[in-house]
């Protein structure tokens, strides 16, 4: 596993515990039946699908950069490879979080749209990833 990698793992690991604190805020937001998460369905969907989009791209970020360094890529690529996933689990979630940051919200605002653009990241990595790592196996 090349330094970056490495680092960049190392990086994904020590944030990893700020998803379970968000885990942890919304089980006490649950089990204490606080305003504005169950009393609104919306914002109560929204923060739960944006804890568990940015554990499982976390995971998916850790397990790409195994493979990084294997895949035939121009550096830009690698680079793509590397950083995509972790991007999607910061916008993704954030869209969901802040588009109904208001308790009492009743629609997403524009900040969904970070949704999309974490999508592309993602997009990208998983792709780029995937092609790099094809065109490695070919050529062994």
């Amino acid at each position: 596993m090349s330094r970056e990698s490495r680092m960049f793992a190392g990086i994904l690991l020590v944030v990893l515990p700020s998803v379970m604190y968000g885990g942890l805020t919304q089980l006490v937001a649950l089990t204490r039946n606080a305003p504005g998460y169950n009393d609104n369905p919306l914002r109560h969907d929204l923060w739960r699908a944006g804890h568990a989009h940015a554990g499982v791209y976390l995971v998916l970020s850790l397990v790409m950069l195994r493979y990084v360094d294997e895949a035939l890529l121009s550096p830009f690529w690698k680079w793509l490879a590397r950083v995509g996933a972790p991007m999607a689990a910061i916008l993704i979630p954030a869209a969901f979080f802040l588009s109904v940051a208001s308790p009492t919200a009743q629609q997403p605002n524009g900040l969904m749209n970070l949704a999309y653009i974490g999508a592309l990241f993602l997009v990208g990595a998983v792709l780029s990833l995937g092609v790099g790592l094809i065109r490695a196996a070919r050529r062994a």
